[in-house]
Formats: C-alpha cells, structure tokens, sequence
C-alpha cells in the first residue's frame, strides 16, 4: 500500500485539517500517516479554543521515522503552527525526498484578502522557503498574492491569473496551481501552470451561494490522493474539486448538518466512484 505523510495541525473538533486528511486519504486506499504541528480543542472559527504547539517533536519523530527506515510516496503540508516550524519542515523535506515521491505544498495562511491571526506580515516569506522545495503547490487566491507580491484583487482577469501563477512558479516548483478562481459570477475553480512545459489547466464548477470552513484541507487532501493512485494533475484537480463541491452541496441539504464544517463522510462514495472512473 503506498504511504502519504502529511504535516500540519490536528483540530481535535471541526472538520479541517488532520481530521480531513486522515478519512480522506484513508478512504481513498493510501495509508495516511500523520506528523502534527499542534493541537487544538477546535479550529479557530470557535472562541476561546486551545493550542498546544508541537514543534519540538518535528525533530525527533523524523529522526525515529530515519532509523526505521521509512519511506513516503508523498509529502504533504497544510497548516503550519509558526513561523519556528518552517525550518523544521524543511528539513524534513530533505531528509524523506526521493525520486521517487514528490512534495505537495498547501500554504495554508489566508483567505479573503487576509491572514490569519496567527501569523504576522513576514509570515509569507517564510512559507515561501517550504514552496521552494515543492513539487506542487496549491494556494488560494489570497495566499498566492502574498506569496508572489503581488496585489490581492477580487476583480482580476487572466492575465492576472497567469502573472500569479508564474510568480509562484518562479518560486521553484514545478506545478502551481491557484484554487479559489472565479471567472465570473456564477463559477469557480483552480486554474494550473506547469513551469516545465508552460501549459495551462482549468478547471471549473458552478460556483455554491455559501461558504464552510475546511474546504480547501479537503481539496488538497482529495488532490493528492488522486496524484498517489496515479493520476495526472489535471485528473487530480478536477476530482479534488468535483468532491470539494459535492461536499458543500451536500452540507447545504442536510438539515442537522454543523455551522462549523461540510459534511464530507456523506459524499465519499461518489468521491470513490469518481476516482474509480479516472482511473480507468
């Protein structure tokens, strides 16, 4: 069975990040080990959560997983604790990378033209080392404005797109890919850049009139599943946001459904259907 690790925080109630990785991935047919940067009673759209940092246990379970000999087919990042941390994922980029697997990179850090308050103004720069050592890279909108530089803008054509995607690009990896894109009113989607051979992808959905927390932990999640179990990128990012949507639809007709997060366990069967499809 092939083995993705992802690192990022575990939100103990909430539907995003680990508790998505892990049934997502898991479900998919790849086993889903877990490297935590922190823990919380909830993610941080609750008050008054709690937060246990876990940066100083980045270190020594890398150095266990080295002695055991542990391969990974896939690298996966989403929400770093700190600014601290960076070093330490880096490094363990260097220590797991093979030409055999790749690095998938989500620069979890803002929405909506914003940070989150957690991070402060040099943040960005800071993330863009863990891009660098990227294969893919998936941010938002708002995440490749500051990554790049450049201006975050709600009213952008393709040329602002394309000028993203290749200051991203310049970052070092190979495959970009900005998520969140609407093209007009009434869709969204990803548009990608492959660095290598300059072609672009897009890729878009009927755009839902409501918004969950958590959604972007299970479009990263479903795209590097489907990248593991053979997928191009292009397979990968339609899958990822065809079950991102369902996933929402889904919440939106589920009368005892959560404010705080989709319900994501009702739609897995058409995700593996789907995946199914793909892969001929």
């Amino acid at each position: 069975m092939k083995r993705i690790i992802t690192i990022q925080d575990i939100s103990c109630l909430g539907k995003c990040s680990l508790t998505v990785a892990l049934p997502v991935i898991s479900a998919m047919g790849v086993e889903c080990a877990i490297l935590p940067t922190a823990v919380l009673s909830t993610h941080t759209m609750f008050q008054n959560f709690t937060c246990k940092d876990l940066t100083d246990q980045i270190g020594p379970i890398a150095r266990h997983w080295k002695q055991e000999n542990i391969r990974f087919d896939a690298i996966y990042t989403g929400y770093l604790a700190s600014a601290e941390q960076i070093d330490d994922v880096c490094r363990f980029f260097d220590q797991f990378k093979t030409e055999d697997n790749f690095i998938f990179v989500d620069p979890v850090m803002a929405d909506n033209g914003k940070l989150y308050a957690a991070f402060d103004e040099a943040f960005p720069r800071e993330m863009a080392k863990v891009c660098a050592k990227a294969d893919i890279i998936v941010p938002n909108l708002t995440e490749a404005s500051l990554l790049t530089g450049l201006p975050y803008r709600t009213d952008y054509d393709e040329g602002y797109l394309k000028e993203l995607l290749q200051g991203l690009a310049s970052l070092g990896p190979r495959h970009v890919a900005v998520t969140g894109v609407r093209p007009d009113e009434g869709r969204v989607g990803v548009m990608a850049y492959d660095q290598k051979t300059g072609e672009t992808f897009t890729y878009y959905n009927e755009l839902l009139p409501v918004s969950y927390h958590g959604t972007g932990d299970i479009f990263a999640s479903t795209c590097v599943g489907g990248l593991v179990n053979g997928l191009d990128l292009g397979q990968a990012l339609t899958l990822a946001a065809d079950y991102t949507r369902r996933t929402i639809d889904v919440t939106t007709h589920t009368p005892d459904s959560n404010w705080y997060g989709v319900e994501f366990e009702r739609a897995i069967p058409e995700l593996l259907e789907q995946l199914k499809r793909l892969k001929g």
